[in-house]
């Protein structure tokens, strides 16, 4: 699979996760995790096991905002890492078919 990453400056993501730091302070965070459920997974790992992540990575010219934030499993974080949403798809697909092929 080929990144393609845009030009994001060290300042403009250093910006971002500042202002995502804020808002994992907010009520709106709080109650997002509430469930304690993984956005991508849908796993039930209890709040506190639950990390922002940035549905379209900063690294990628994704935002700290309330539409671009959701609450992942540190699993799922990790495993995603800079993917887009269309290339976590297809991994997460690769993933089933080569699970029915076993």
């Amino acid at each position: 699979m080929e990144i393609d990453y845009f030009s994001v400056s060290e300042e403009d993501i250093r910006k971002e996760k500042e202002k995502a730091r804020r808002l994992r302070q907010s009520p709106w965070w709080r109650r997002k995790i509430e469930r304690g459920t993984c956005y991508y997974c849908h796993s039930a790992v209890g709040r506190t096991q639950l990390t922002m992540d940035h549905v379209v990575p900063l690294s990628r010219g994704g935002r700290s905002n309330k539409g671009n934030l959701v609450p992942a499993c540190k699993e799922c974080n990790n495993k995603k890492k800079y993917l887009l949403p269309v290339e976590w798809e297809e991994y997460l697909e690769s993933l089933s078919k080569t699970s029915e092929n076993e």
